[in-house]
C-alpha cells in the first residue's frame, strides 16, 4: 500500500508540472543542460545525454509515424535518441535501409544539432549478408587483401563445434574474433558514421566473444570504429555502448565502452496484480555493478554510466499471469507488461523508476520508452507508442506528456 500511495503523490505532482507548457519555458529548461562534446566528452555530458535518453526503436528505417515522432522528440526535449536505427537481420534490404537514413537523418537532426542518434549492431547474420557487396575500403582499413565479393556467412558465425546458440531459422551469432566478422562490424559502424549517426548499441556482446577472452578483438573493432569517427563522425566521436550482464568489458584497465546498458528486470509483485518493481540484486540486474576504469574520453570512474530499459523479447505461454517464470514480467516481456497496463499507472510507474534508479545509483539512467516492439498475445498488439493518439498514430498510448514532465521536474 506505501508503495502505491507514493506512486500516486508522484503522478499528482507531474500532473500538476504539465499545467506550465509554454514552449519558451521548456526551452529554457532543456537548455540549462551542456551538450557540447568533440573527439572526448566529459562526465558532465555524457550524464546530460543519458538522462534524456529515449528508446525510437526503427524511427530512420521505417517503424512508427516519422514525421509524428519528430515532433514528440522536439516536445519532450529527448537528446540521445536510442534504436533510432535498429535492424535485426534482413540483412538483404540493408543498403535500402541505408538510403532512407540518408534522406531522413537531416530532417532528424534539423530541429535540434544536439542530438545524439544511435544505430544498432546486434548478435545476429543471416544468410543474407551474402547479398552484400564487401567494400574495398573495408578490406583495407582490416589490412585485408581487397576482394570483389560479397559478405561470407558461415565465415561470421563461431566454428561449428562452438555454435551453442542460435537464432534458429533467422541466423547465427557472429564471432567477434572471426576476420570476416571484424569487416562486417567495420563495415556497418563506419556506414552508420557517414550517415550521421554518433552513437553505436553493440547488442549482447558477451555471446559473440568466447573466443575473445582477453576482449582484444573487441579492442581492435571498438578501436577501428573510433579511428573511422575521429576523422568522419559529426563530432569526431561515436559513442559506444551494450547490454553487459557482466557489468562491463574492461581489458587492462581500460573500459570498453563510452556507457553501459541493460534490461531494467522488473520483478512481478504476485501480491499486487500485474504490478513490478524494481530490486538490487534481482536477476542478473546492473544496478550497483556497472565496472569501472578509465574511459576513452580519458576520466577514471569506479562505475560506468548506463542505461536501463524497458526489453523487448516475447511473451510467455501465459501471458497476463503471475508465476511464469523469472524472464517474464506478469507473463510478459518488460515493454509488453508496460504496454498493457493501464495510463495512469504507467505514468505513476515511469516516475518511480526514475526516481528510484536516480535514488539506488547515481551511474544509473532510466532510457524513456517511445517506441518499441511489443509481443501482447491477449489483445494482438506489436507495437509501443508513447506518442499522443492522433489520426497519424491512433494507436498511440498517450505516455509522452509524463516523460516530458519526469524530465521537466527533474530539470
Amino acid at each position: 500500500m506505501r508503495r502505491r500511495n507514493f506512486l500516486k503523490t508522484f503522478f499528482a505532482t507531474t500532473a500538476a508540472t504539465m499545467a506550465d507548457r509554454t514552449t519558451f519555458g521548456f526551452s529554457q529548461w532543456q537548455n540549462r543542460h551542456d551538450y557540447n562534446f568533440g573527439k572526448t566528452l566529459s562526465r558532465e555530458v555524457l550524464g546530460n545525454y543519458l538522462s534524456r535518453a529515449i528508446c525510437m526503436e526503427g524511427l530512420l528505417n521505417g517503424r512508427g509515424n516519422f514525421d509524428d515522432n519528430l515532433r514528440m522528440l522536439g516536445d519532450v526535449g529527448a537528446k540521445y535518441i536510442a534504436r533510432s536505427i535498429c535492424l535485426w537481420g534482413g540483412e538483404a534490404k540493408l543498403l535500402d535501409n541505408f538510403a532512407r537514413a540518408k534522406q531522413q537523418v537531416p530532417q532528424a537532426l534539423a530541429a535540434d544539432q544536439d542530438r545524439v542518434l544511435e544505430a544498432c549492431i546486434f548478435e545476429i547474420v543471416t544468410p543474407q549478408v551474402e547479398q552484400v557487396p564487401a567494400p574495398d575500403w573495408a578490406f583495407i582499413a582490416l589490412g585485408m587483401p581487397v576482394e570483389k565479393r560479397n559478405f561470407r556467412y558461415e565465415a561470421i558465425l563461431y566454428p561449428p563445434e562452438k555454435r551453442t546458440r542460435s537464432w534458429g531459422r533467422l541466423g547465427g551469432v557472429p564471432d567477434v574474433s572471426q576476420p570476416e566478422t571484424q569487416l562486417w562490424f567495420y563495415f556497418l559502424a563506419a556506414s552508420y558514421i557517414d550517415l550521421g549517426f554518433e552513437g553505436i548499441h553493440w547488442g549482447q556482446v558477451e555471446i559473440m566473444d568466447h573466443s575473445d577472452p582477453h576482449l582484444d578483438d573487441y579492442a581492435r573493432v571498438f578501436g577501428l570504429a573510433r579511428d573511422y569517427a575521429k576523422q568522419h563522425a559529426r563530432r569526431g566521436m561515436v559513442l559506444c555502448n551494450a547490454h553487459v550482464p557482466s557489468g562491463g568489458l574492461v581489458r587492462d584497465g581500460q573500459l570498453l565502452l563510452d556507457f553501459h546498458a541493460f534490461p531494467l528486470r522488473i520483478k512481478e509483485v504476485p501480491d499486487h496484480s500485474q504490478e513490478g518493481v524494481l530490486e538490487v540484486g534481482y536477476r542478473d540486474s546492473i544496478f550497483l555493478r556497472s565496472k569501472g576504469g578509465r574511459t576513452y574520453s580519458g576520466w577514471e570512474c569506479a562505475h560506468l554510466p548506463y542505461l536501463v530499459e524497458l526489453d523487448n523479447y516475447g511473451s510467455s505461454r501465459h501471458p497476463g499471469e503471475a508465476g511464469q517464470g523469472s524472464d517474464w514480467v506478469w507473463g510478459y516481456d518488460e515493454i509488453s507488461w508496460f504496454a498493457n497496463q493501464s495510463k495512469e499507472y504507467r505514468s505513476q510507474w515511469l516516475g518511480y523508476a526514475w526516481k528510484w534508479v536516480k535514488k539506488t545509483d547515481p551511474d544509473g539512467y532510466l532510457e524513456m520508452p517511445g517506441e518499441r516492439t511489443e509481443t501482447s498475445p491477449l489483445n494482438g498488439c506489436r507495437w509501443y507508442s508513447a506518442n499522443r493518439p492522433s489520426a497519424a498514430v491512433p494507436d498511440g498510448l498517450d505516455d509522452e506528456d509524463t516523460i516530458r514532465a519526469i524530465w521537466k521536474n527533474d530539470g
